[in-house]
């Protein structure tokens, strides 16, 4: 992944269409080598969580075009680039391992590469089925965590109380208050590097799997409350 890294970078720097167009073939060539990580990190996370099994690469992959139609920013491609494994596709609403990589370091999207396990900006149903499942089997959840080792929780969005209708006296109080329910473990370039990057990735979200089904069970409860 260096050399797509590597590529990004230069995007950042040069976010216009004539150095892209310039540098098409390259992007298309590198594109290929995504495609191939991602058809390889869906059979690979399909092995020890089956609801993944079936889904394509273009299920689980975005563009490099920037939708500018109502933004202050017209770059218009991104300078970093994802591969969001999780049922029926990166847009179904389920949790899933996400793989990121970024050209802009600090100015990304991210702030920097990212192993990311869980939901999104969950529907508010969805949020909600999730902490009734925290308030039933939270201890689950809480040793679900603690099998991830190397990953934190996501805490950049957290209510500063106790959702109305939850008890506050419980010990996972902190898990009802959060918004963004995820594991994320930044890696650096080095973690990129080497011919076994695949198997390093998929030995790392093998250990978020139990907290990503037990999401997807929530997740699940919700979608069939609001069928």
């Amino acid at each position: 992944m260096k050399e797509v890294v590597e590529f990004l970078r230069r995007l950042h720097d040069h976010n216009e269409r004539p150095w892209f167009e310039a540098h098409r073939a390259e992007w298309l060539e590198l594109q290929a080598r995504i495609h191939a990580f991602a058809g390889g990190l869906i059979e690979g996370i399909a092995s020890f969580d089956p609801s993944v099994e079936g889904l394509t690469v273009k299920d689980c992959t975005y563009r490099i075009y920037r939708d500018v139609r109502f933004s202050r920013d017209k770059s218009p491609y991104k300078t970093w680039h994802g591969i969001f494994v999780a049922p029926h596709g990166k847009k179904a609403g389920y949790a899933g391992y996400y793989f990121h990589l970024e050209g802009a370091a600090e100015e990304g999207l991210l702030g920097g590469h990212l192993l990311y396990a869980g939901l999104h900006l969950p529907h508010p149903t969805v949020l909600r089925s999730v902490r009734e499942e925290i308030v039933d089997n939270g201890a689950e959840f809480a040793a679900n965590i603690r099998r991830a080792e190397g990953f934190a929780l996501d805490e950049s969005q957290k209510l500063r109380r106790t959702p109305a209708g939850f008890p506050n006296d419980t010990p996972y109080d902190d898990l009802l208050r959060l918004k963004e329910v995820a594991l994320c473990r930044s890696v650096d370039d080095a973690f990129l590097a080497g011919d076994d990057l695949l198997e390093r990735t998929l030995a790392e979200f093998r250990k978020t799997a139990p907290f990503v089904q037990q999401l997807n069970r929530a997740v699940q409860y919700a979608y069939e409350e609001m069928m």
